[in-house]
């Protein structure tokens, strides 16, 4: 089987790549955490917006000169296909089990999320043997970002069909970039219940609209994010670093909830939340901080990225042109 991008993959390689749109998937989920950050972390990014820039007019005109099958491979529809379906699938699927563990575990959720976190930014890193003070520059920008993002007050905005277009489109283009949730711009602009409640729904026309704004965005964004990466790599890659870096004032564990809403379901759920040191975590809310467990879970994250980094490392594809 041949992709326009990766080159030739057996069954198992595709079957990993859904394994890797489920974590993907699953990921977009949890406000706080990228699905884009999964895609850095497992290897497919370059590969994932490479794949959606070739959606586009061009694509339409391979398909009216050498048909269907030409186009398909001109936009690697094999590869996005597995992606994509994986996404879809952890939806309706393992989503459900992280929501659980969020829930009864939060603790240890977020702790194997900065661990899986901080190997990814160990992997960038070596990616970018040289520093020059631009890349500083850009590291600190893309910090300070994400760092605003993570504290930003939230609004509530309105849940009709054109907010959701343009919640999704928005949602998308972050989503698409490691470190920046979408499910938490959506939490941000009050549109994430509304997002819950129609996939729980299955209400289409909400669903429809905002599946309209993510292909929308998606086809955007993806030819920007793509175009930077082509041209400026090295502070491109500088500024997605400190995107990471800021994500873990998200995903740090022990939190001191300072202001809450009620959902559709009638449960307090935070909004915004200050970092705290486990100990000072426990007298607050008088519960077991869980170091330990907590630890362990950071260093579950930890390996399980490096060890995934070692066996993409030795599978190869033999390439082909575009």
């Amino acid at each position: 089987m041949n992709d326009a991008v990766g080159g030739v993959r057996s069954a198992r390689d595709y079957i990993l790549l859904v394994v890797k749109g489920m974590a993907m998937g699953a990921a977009d989920v949890v406000p706080g955490v990228s699905g884009g950050t999964v895609a850095f972390i497992t290897g497919i990014y370059d590969e994932l917006l490479h794949s959606l820039k070739q959606i586009g007019p061009a694509a339409i005109g391979v398909m009216f000169r050498e048909g269907i099958p030409a186009a398909w491979r001109h936009i690697n529809g094999n590869f996005l296909l597995a992606v994509f379906g994986g996404i879809l699938l952890s939806l309706k699927t393992f989503a459900a089990i992280i929501g659980f563990c969020l829930e009864y575990y939060p603790l240890l959720v977020w702790s194997f999320f900065s661990g899986l976190i901080i190997a990814s930014i160990i992997l960038l890193t070596k990616q970018q043997p040289r520093w020059y003070w631009p890349h500083y520059l850009a590291c600190a920008i893309g910090v300070i970002f994400i760092y605003w993002v993570s504290i930003a007050s939230p609004t509530q905005l309105p849940g009709h069909w054109w907010m959701l277009f343009l919640g999704g489109f928005v949602a998308i283009c972050a989503m698409i970039l490691p470190g920046i949730s979408g499910s938490f711009i959506l939490l941000l602009v009050g549109l994430y219940p509304v997002v819950l409640g129609a996939i729980s729904d299955m209400d289409l026309v909400a669903l429809a609209s905002l599946g309209a704004g993510c292909v929308a965005g998606l086809l955007v964004f993806s030819r920007f994010l793509s175009w930077l990466l082509d041209s400026y790599h090295q502070l491109t890659l500088a500024t997605l670093i400190g995107f990471l870096i800021g994500s873990l004032n998200v995903t740090w564990p022990w939190k001191e909830t300072i202001e809450t809403t009620i959902d559709r379901h009638g449960e307090v759920i935070p909004l915004v939340q200050s970092n705290v040191l486990p100990g000072t975590y426990t007298a607050l809310t008088h519960q077991d901080s869980q170091l330990f467990l907590a630890l362990i879970c950071f260093a579950v994250g930890l390996c399980l990225v490096l060890t995934v980094e070692l066996l993409s490392s030795k599978i190869t594809f033999k390439p082909i042109k575009a």
